[in-house]
């Protein structure tokens, strides 16, 4: 880290995180998933509070992240009037021919490790989470 920033990089935990998507954005906070493979279940979520910029695709897959370049750094600062406490950058697959650049800026930054359905289950553990969507059937 630098300046003050948080990059996201070494920072996240081990493991097989190759399917992301967006789960929750308003303005109180942007929220990606990451898993394997997204039908069941996530392990970790990046939950951003206080967005001010978000350039990102829907899903995506295989992110890089790494420190913003200069020239990204510099944009928004001119956008904004200054950097955001936590800018992350990230190269990924988001279904075209080459990785596309994307940046996310916030106030916060938490990291989330844990596993959270993505269907409804009857025989869940309490306390279990779930995706914002689950819901037990009617």
């Amino acid at each position: 880290m630098d300046r003050g920033q948080r990059h996201v990089g070494t920072e996240l935990p081990e493991g097989s995180w190759w399917d992301w998507e967006v789960i929750t954005w308003d303005a109180g906070q942007f929220r990606l998933a990451a898993g394997y493979a997204l039908s069941y279940h996530h392990g970790l979520e990046l939950v951003f509070g206080g967005p001010v910029l978000v350039s990102c695709p829907v899903m995506f897959h295989d992110p890089r992240f790494r420190a913003p370049t200069g020239e990204e750094r510099g944009r928004v600062a001119r956008q904004f009037g200054e950097e955001p406490p936590v800018l992350v950058a990230f190269d990924a697959d988001a279904g075209g021919r080459e990785p596309v650049s994307r940046l996310i800026g916030a106030e916060r930054l938490e990291i989330v490790h844990e596993t959270v359905l993505r269907y409804w289950r009857d025989d869940a553990a309490p306390g279990q989470r779930s995706a914002p969507w689950v819901r037990p059937p009617a």
